[in-house]
């Protein structure tokens, strides 16, 4: 067995997806440590052309054709053909600090450890270009090992479920059945949480493993009915994890906590995109179809929308959206 499969699922990410591969091949490993699984997920631009050169010239990448069938489905057909003892799935768009892996995996593989949770640094296209490189000043090591649990309660921020800063034990992902939910964005949601619970041995490091890109073309800064739609999939989906066995009451407070955050920012961007009442409407009933069980219950802000969500769910957004134009007009 080799000691790691890195999995890029790729698709129109021409302009990005150099440098990620570049990057890959600067973290002090040797080709025979690690495998990379490109998954061509029928992208139509450019992108494998732009990294041909760089599968040529090391035979320790496999290339995956498809049908475009989404970022899911191409993790977990790159899961599935995986032979490292650990996995890790970077963005096609994002880039891996200077050696930054080798300590991180070394660590993995001494503890043998179902997951290790890496830091990341956000930049956008310029603050990126400004770098010569990406060998970033590190601070000094700390790793703590945690349980999935307490890693969940200490460390998971509802806002940050990325599924790239982790490196992933494979049998772990194997043996407790850890897929992603095929054909929606922001599958990462209810896959980190599921793999945290799931979990046994983990280690929370401060290290930053990944230069995480914004642009405005990413999929998650890209919003729209479609994307509203997924994100109300992957809501119920991580509503549903209540039904796990073994939960305690603060880890049950806190995934219904992380549930109410996605709701609430589910409601922001349908309220600044949305200019038309019968798209706001179409997303609250999508929202009772695709997550009918969701109830809030730790205030009464949290009890009132619930009732209203459920009983009269077109007033609310209609009230909400009208609301909402009214704080921008007086906001300075």
């Amino acid at each position: 067995m080799i000691n790691l499969s890195v999995i890029v699922p790729v698709y129109n990410v021409e302009s990005y997806i150099r440098p990620c591969f570049e990057s890959l091949f600067k973290q002090g490993l040797d080709d025979g440590d690690f495998e990379v699984i490109i998954v061509n997920d029928g992208t139509p631009d450019r992108s494998m052309e732009m990294i041909a050169d760089i599968v040529g010239q090391h035979n320790n990448i496999t290339v995956i054709n498809q049908k475009n069938q989404g970022l899911s489905v191409a993790r977990n057909n790159g899961i599935a053909a995986a032979k490292g003892e650990y996995i890790l799935m970077p963005d096609s768009d994002d880039i891996l600090i200077e050696y930054s892996l080798k300590p991180l995996l070394e660590r993995a593989l001494e503890s043998k450890v179902d997951l290790l949770v890496a830091d990341f640094i956000a930049m956008n296209d310029q603050e990126i270009g400004a770098k010569q490189h990406l060998a970033l000043r590190q601070p000094e090591p700390v790793f703590v090992e945690k349980t999935g649990r307490q890693l969940f309660l200490e460390d998971l921020n509802p806002y940050h479920c990325y599924v790239w800063r982790t490196l992933y034990r494979r049998e772990f992902l194997i043996s407790q059945n850890l897929s992603f939910y095929p054909g929606i964005r922001y599958q990462d949601v209810p896959f980190t949480h599921e793999c945290y619970f799931k979990a046994q041995r983990c280690i929370r490091t401060n290290i930053s493993l990944n230069v995480y890109r914004k642009w405005p073309g990413s999929a998650t800064n890209a919003y729209k009915i479609e994307n509203a739609k997924d994100f109300i999939i992957a809501i119920g989906l991580t509503w549903k994890l209540r039904n796990i066995d073994g939960f305690s009451s603060d880890m049950l407070y806190k995934l219904e906590e992380d549930v109410y955050v996605s709701f609430r920012l589910l409601i922001y961007n349908i309220l600044g995109f949305c200019k038309q009442k019968s798209e706001r409407e179409g997303l609250m009933d999508y929202l009772n179809i695709h997550a009918p069980d969701l109830n809030f219950t730790h205030s009464f802000l949290q009890r009132l929308i619930t009732m209203m969500i459920k009983r009269m769910p077109h007033t609310f957004i209609n009230l909400y959206y009208k609301y909402a134009q009214i704080a921008f007009r007086k906001s300075p």
